[in-house]
């Protein structure tokens, strides 16, 4: 399995490192079975995070005819005060700066050719579309997750809903050919679990005694009967 792991301006670092760690691991302990690599939607260059100016290198352009996987990570930045409302200038500039509000950082992947490649990449039956975090609210609002079951981080779980998608308040949430991870650390239990859903569960809890991390909570799948209220 072939892992692309997208970049963007204002990308959460954490987001990024976490899943690629583990999904290396797994691919040192099950002898080459999976690779990784960074990616972004312009090709080779430094991307520079959300986070105090720390830069990672794309490798590559993001190749949504390549079989294998694509995680879309989230921002980090300004969360603001609820109805806080970003200044125009900011918003209105199209020049990332440090510091921005996620909105913005996460609306503004709408402007280049990710969404194009994202969708060409959902289209394709050889291709399993991951993200963390805010990742799903950028495939969300470039329309790409309507009737589709996924998370995100909790404070943007009405949004996900905004969009004609059905929003579930769960740590991962697999639907099929689209897994999604919760709050930025579900990027740890999103690794593990798709190691093991594509490797096998033994190589996925190798790497778990790596890292000396238990997966938290139920991965959620639209199976079985439906609970009554609690």
């Amino acid at each position: 399995m072939h892992v692309q792991i997208v970049l963007f301006d204002g990308f959460d670092p954490l987001d990024v490192i976490a899943p690629y760690e583990v999904l290396y691991a797994g691919g040192s302990a099950s002898d080459g079975a999976v690779s990784v690599e960074l990616v972004s939607a312009e090709g080779p260059r430094e991307v520079v995070s959300g986070t105090g100016g720390l830069a990672l290198r794309a490798t590559a352009t993001l190749d949504p005819a390549r079989t294998g996987l694509i995680l879309v990570p989230g921002a980090s930045g300004r969360v603001g005060a609820p109805g806080e409302v970003p200044d125009e200038d900011t918003e209105g500039s199209g020049e990332w700066k440090q510091d921005e509000f996620i909105p913005v950082l996460l609306g503004r992947t709408l402007t280049t050719e990710l969404p194009v490649l994202m969708k060409a990449a959902m289209d394709n039956p050889e291709v399993t579309v991951a993200t963390v975090c805010g990742g799903s609210l950028v495939l969300a609002m470039a329309g790409l997750l309507e009737g589709r079951h996924v998370t995100t981080h909790h404070l943007g779980l009405d949004m996900l809903d905004a969009t004609g998608a059905h929003a579930v308040h769960a740590r991962v949430v697999d639907d099929g050919d689209l897994v999604t991870g919760a709050g930025v650390t579900s990027g740890l239990d999103l690794g593990l679990y798709l190691l093991e859903r594509e490797v096998g569960p033994r190589i996925a809890h190798a790497v778990e005694e790596l890292f000396a991390h238990e997966r938290r909570g139920t991965v959620w799948r639209n199976q079985g009967p439906e609970p009554v209220a609690l």
